[in-house]
């Protein structure tokens, strides 16, 4: 497996999947929607005791609602889209978070209720990652 493959993966580690980091991200988190998407997250410093071990530097969740869609593979569909949205691109996000030294937390939340082509997902993710981007660049 060639080192470009290998970093363009999204491992367990970079998952949300805690349920106590979930709720502490939408109880203190802040937002912004594009359109499908909507995007929470919550910024975090790497030192602190909150962190795990192995945890990455940012952890993605992802979600479809189920009162749009009653049928899982729609919502596994949109889910899986969403993911490979983000693997693709996340690495100039990653970067930022390594140099200012912070955890970063987000979940994407898609909101229309029909199905999305990959095409749309792909540039909406882009706008989030650059403005999530942005957000870090901001801190002190």
């Amino acid at each position: 497996m060639s080192t470009t493959q290998k970093e363009n993966t999204l491992g367990k580690a970079e998952k949300l999947k805690s349920r106590k980091q979930i709720e502490l991200l939408f109880a203190e988190g802040k937002g912004f929607t594009a359109f499908p998407v909507k995007v929470v997250y919550l910024v975090r410093q790497t030192d602190g005791p909150e962190m795990d071990i192995d945890s990455a530097a940012i952890q993605v969740g992802v979600s479809a609602s189920t009162r749009h869609f009653k049928h899982a593979t729609d919502r596994n569909r949109i889910k899986r889209l969403l993911r490979e949205a983000y693997r693709q691109q996340k690495h100039e996000l990653q970067e930022t978070a390594a140099q200012k030294g912070v955890g970063l937390s987000v979940f994407f939340i898609y909101l229309d209720k029909t199905l999305p082509g990959y095409d749309l997902l792909f540039d909406k993710m882009r706008y989030c990652l650059k403005r999530l981007r942005k957000t870090l660049e901001e801190l002190p």
